[in-house]
This record gives structure tokens, sequence and C-alpha cells, in this order.
């Protein structure tokens, strides 16, 4: 099995690249995030690597990072979801964005992808709302040690002042990483006025 590919750039199209490893060309899948970061032909790369075997291909997918790698896997994990999806979510949608969205439920993000209709989009966020812990990072957060929402307070309470800054008008999404930031500087569990009021400060800026 494949899991790292260190070469030259060959080529690149839409939905894929060549790359070059002491003459032999390698055909690798990637999100279109990953294929605007690669370097120009003829330059030096690195390529992390997933390898799908099946009765009919063998099939290599290609990440810049091993975040995306970790999403790559996960999102394949729900019923409905596969290889090509993956590659058109995460194409779509920063690892970022798309964390903080499944955290926050929301979604509008991840049904923007090519692919992904409501029904498909909803069981994503229902089957993966419990697993993003590892993944969900705020802009607010991300100097705090592991920078993963973990907050005192309870899930309930930043919900609840989620629901209320969304009945403002801000989006889902915003209103998540507004509240779940604000909520790490108490050292014990905040009110949901509290949240609002902190989390509107937050907003803001």
């Amino acid at each position: 099995m494949i899991a790292k590919l260190k070469g030259l750039v060959d080529s690149i199209s839409e939905d894929c690249c060549v790359i070059d490893v002491n003459g032999v060309g390698y055909l690798v899948f990637c999100s279109g995030r990953t294929l605007g970061n690669l370097p120009s032909v003829g330059e030096a790369v690195t390529l992390m690597i997933e390898t799908h075997v099946r009765e009919d291909h063998i099939h290599l997918f290609g990440f810049t990072s091993e975040l995306e790698k970790s999403w790559f896997t996960l999102l394949q994990t729900v019923q409905g979801v596969g290889a090509k999806v993956t590659l058109a979510i995460l194409s779509t949608v920063g690892t970022d964005e798309l964390s903080n969205s499944i955290a926050a439920q929301d979604k509008t993000v991840v049904g923007r992808a090519t692919g992904v209709g409501p029904k498909l989009a909803t069981r994503i966020i229902t089957e993966l709302k419990d697993k993003v812990a590892g993944f969900a990072i705020t802009p607010s957060m991300a100097t705090a040690k592991g920078g993963a929402v973990s907050p005192a307070t309870d899930n309930t309470v930043i919900q609840d002042a989620v629901s209320a800054l969304v009945n403002l008008g801000y989006r889902q999404t915003e209103a998540y990483m507004a509240v779940a930031g604000v909520a790490r500087s108490f050292d014990g569990e905040a009110s949901v006025s509290d949240l609002i009021r902190l989390g509107l400060k937050e907003l803001g800026q």
C-alpha cells in the first residue's frame, strides 16, 4: 500500500495530478483546495496518500495535511458518502469551517458541496456531530491548550445561546464559533445570558 509520495509535480488537472517519482508517474486524486495549493509543475512536492483498492481499480488520494486526510476518512464513515462526494466537500469547505459547522449542526455549509443534497447533509451532521470534538477549533480558541471545543459550560446552554444569536440574524456557524469561544473564558459554567452578551461582543469586533 502506498502511504506517501515524494517527487515532482508532473501535471495538474481539474480533479487530480500526476506526481513523478524517479520517472514513474502516479495519478493522484485530490480536493480542489489541495490542487490549488500544489507547487508549480516541475517543483518538488510531498503528498500523504490513501490507497483504495477495488476489484476494477486502484485509486490514490492525496493530501498535503494530516487534518484533511483525517477528514477524508471520517466523512466516508457516513452512509452514502464515498470518495467522490468527500473530495467535493473538501473542495468546497475548509477543514476549520467544516468542523465548526458540524459542531454547530449547521447543514447549510456542507450542503454547498456538489452532490450533497439536504437529506445527505442532515445525515452527515447527525452522524458526525459527536465525533468532531478533536477537530472543532474556533479562532478565539486556537491558542488554548489543545484547541478543542470542550468548555466547562453545559452544551445545552451553549446551544440555547447559539439559537438566540441565530434568531437575531447571525449565521448558525458564526454564532456557534463566538459562543463556544467565549465559553472558555469562564472557570465554571456560564449562563445563557452571559454567553449571549459576550457572544454579541465577540461578533461585533
